[in-house]
């Protein structure tokens, strides 16, 4: 899920090409904006980066240990043949 501070930064973003002249409604306009992202967002399926990097080096491990039993039994398959 994205956090909040991304969702500040792209709210904050959207927020500087306002015209000077809307600083009243820019309030109002900031808090439905970031109540929209997050409910826009949330249909996503997204993880934080670092999530991401962890799933990433788990499934890692995972593939190198499927590698050494697979090792381990095709050495045992030799071994009884």
């Amino acid at each position: 899920m994205i956090d909040n501070q991304t969702i500040n930064r792209l709210s904050e973003k959207i927020n500087e090409l306002l015209p000077p002249g809307l600083q009243q409604v820019k309030t109002d306009f900031d808090a439905r904006l970031k109540s929209l992202l997050q409910q826009q967002l949330a249909n996503y399926e997204m993880v934080s980066r670092e999530e991401f990097d962890i799933q990433a080096r788990v499934l890692e491990r995972t593939r190198e240990k499927l590698e050494i039993i697979e090792a381990r039994l095709k050495e045992l398959e030799k071994t009884l043949k």
